[in-house]
């Protein structure tokens, strides 16, 4: 089979690469899939994509003239595709649905760690010769207490490691996980939630929870409260969110994602003027700590995103059937 992977990098066709166990074709495309690009995809079995490519019903029309036959992406996310036209054109679409839940979960608290004792001000601070502590006062997270949004195989995992930090951990999921509330977490509305000292989202993006965090859910929220976002940019309403820094309502902000990412992220861009004014002010905050969408990126979440994609995409090569979760058209 040929496989044409859109938005690779050089990281993605070395794990593919090793774990090509079928000897596939593999074809890697540094450029994102659009419009514009997807005929680069004429004549392959099947493309695989990443959370910035845009898999809208006119690039799956190209693609299906192309003969293309399943659309693989390589991440849990699929927002970015239209699934009904995908229906339509008679593709089959499957994702990977859990790679490492810890590898996400343990970068939402080590950008709280961060923010909270300022280690990476320190860092500079002390390579410079000043140890001075004054403006690095942080708190203690035993004691506090942690709202969680989202409670899947990533909220969980971060819901775990806060427990063992000694915090008292409240969560808001549609469906309460009884595993998680036999740990000592507590689901309550997320009005509730949303009063939390620290909140971390761990949710999906579609059309409910789209912009969740706006000013008027962080007006219900804990003056001085610290927001972390390793989930969906799409999440966080970036205006209310940055007039919430310039107020204090919120103390400080992580973010691994970002709304407008697909025009910053996975890129070099140290000699370009970004024309970006919001992701440009928020990086102006000296509480505000953002990450480039690198929250996956473990040696363990490479491997399982690697062999995951690769063995979905044979499977339905051979019509045979998906984990229901992997497949989302079955």
């Amino acid at each position: 089979m040929k496989l044409v992977f859109f938005s690779a990098q050089p990281y993605d066709k070395s794990f593919f690469t090793q774990f090509n166990q079928n000897k596939h074709e593999l074809v890697f495309i540094d450029i994102p899939l659009s419009e514009q690009t997807a005929e680069l995809a004429a004549g392959a079995d099947a493309v695989c994509v990443f959370v910035n490519d845009k898999v809208t019903a006119d690039v799956i029309q190209k693609l299906a003239t192309g003969k293309t036959k399943i659309i693989a992406l390589r991440c849990a996310g699929f927002n970015n595709v239209d699934i009904e036209a995908a229906k339509a054109a008679g593709i089959r679409v499957c994702r990977v649905p859990a790679y490492s839940p810890e590898a996400v979960a343990e970068h939402a608290v080590a950008m709280l760690l961060t923010l909270n004792r300022k280690t990476h001000k320190a860092y500079n601070r002390v390579r410079e010769q000043n140890f001075s502590l004054q403006g690095l006062l942080g708190f203690n997270l035993h004691g506090k207490t942690i709202g969680v949004i989202g409670t899947g195989n990533i909220g969980k995992a971060f819901c775990k490691i806060m427990l063992g930090f000694g915090c008292k951990v409240v969560a808001f999921d549609l469906i309460a996980n009884k595993e998680m509330e036999s740990d000592g977490v507590v689901y309550q509305p997320l009005m509730d939630v949303l009063k939390a000292d620290i909140i971390s989202l761990h949710c999906p993006l579609n059309e409910q929870t789209k912009h969740l965090i706006n000013k008027d859910t962080i007006a219900l929220m804990k003056r001085g409260v610290v927001l972390i976002n390793t989930s969906r940019g799409g999440l966080i309403n970036t205006h209310d969110t940055i007039k919430a820094l310039k107020s204090g309502q919120i103390s400080a902000l992580g973010i691994d994602v970002y709304e407008q990412e697909e025009k910053l992220f996975f890129r070099n861009l140290s000699e370009d003027i970004i024309q970006d004014d919001e992701i440009q002010r928020l990086m102006s905050f000296p509480n505000v700590l953002i990450t480039a969408h690198q929250a996956f990126f473990t040696q363990e979440a490479m491997e399982q995103i690697a062999t995951t994609t690769l063995n979905n995409i044979q499977l339905l090569s051979e019509n045979a059937k998906l984990n229901p979760q992997a497949a989302l058209l079955a």
